[in-house]
């Protein structure tokens, strides 16, 4: 899949959630329970234990049109070591040149975590396509008004805070897409599942 495609396919989902999980096991129930919701555009933390593993396992566990990203990225590194055991994307909770120059290197897509206008700015000259707001219960929907005021080619996904409470103001804000942690991939396999419905039926109907 092109960097191009990836980009496509997690702006036409509109979520990206985040797996964090206290064992290989765990995320990988978590990510089943995903897929059975029809989410199937998965960042896998490298906070959780043995994350290669996960990696590894899921790409042979999930369907094939499952797309895999890695979060929790700090350095170019851990970076590479995730695109060379199949992860599509790259996420991080701030921004990072050498792991830009990375990602683009190996045309992957790379969303750093930023907060101000500057950050912003300096991740797309880096060639960042979609910047994560994180967090993003600090800004709120207003925010991301305000930087498409000066900045309205900006493509934006909220990460932090976000629900199904919220998840229409951020959409009405001009998000292209969210990450979702602990409000969507928390609970039983089942449970995940029923949110993954909601989160999507929500999406959908904002869209409209």
């Amino acid at each position: 899949m092109s960097k191009i495609e990836t980009i496509s396919k997690i702006k036409e989902i509109g979520i990206v959630p985040v797996i964090r999980a206290n064992s290989a096991d765990e995320a990988i129930e978590f990510c089943k329970g995903l897929i059975d919701g029809g989410i199937n555009t998965l960042e896998v933390t490298f906070t959780i234990p043995n994350a290669i593993e996960v990696f590894q396992r899921l790409q042979k566990e999930l369907p094939e049109d499952t797309l895999i990203g890695a979060g929790t990225v700090l350095d170019p590194t851990t970076a590479r070591l995730a695109i060379m055991n199949g992860a599509k994307f790259i996420v991080s909770p701030s921004f990072d040149k050498e792991v830009a120059k990375l990602c683009n290197r190996y045309n992957i897509p790379y969303m750093p975590g930023c907060v101000t206008p500057a950050e912003m700015l300096t991740a797309y000259e880096y060639g960042v396509d979609i910047i994560k707001l994180f967090p993003g219960s600090l800004a709120g929907p207003s925010y991301v008004k305000a930087i498409h005021g000066p900045y309205p080619h900006f493509q934006i996904m909220p990460t932090g805070g976000v629900s199904l409470d919220n998840i229409e103001d951020w959409f009405n804000a001009g998000v292209v897409a969210v990450g979702a942690g602990s409000n969507l991939v928390k609970g039983s396999r089942e449970e995940i599942t029923k949110k993954a419905k909601q989160y999507l039926e929500k999406i959908a109907e904002v869209r409209k």
